[in-house]
């Protein structure tokens, strides 16, 4: 349960967000649901 905080913060830290979806592939973060960034970053 700690260790979810710890990277709940971490997560605000990096983006500045915290009501949105929130996913980082490699170095990249998407902010909300954009599909086509995604599938743009998981195809690499």
């Amino acid at each position: 349960m700690a260790q979810d905080r710890e990277k709940a913060r971490e997560m605000v830290e990096k983006t500045r967000q915290m009501g949105v979806p929130v996913i980082t592939i490699d170095n990249d973060i998407v902010i909300g649901f954009n599909q086509p960034q995604l599938d743009k970053l998981l195809a690499k």
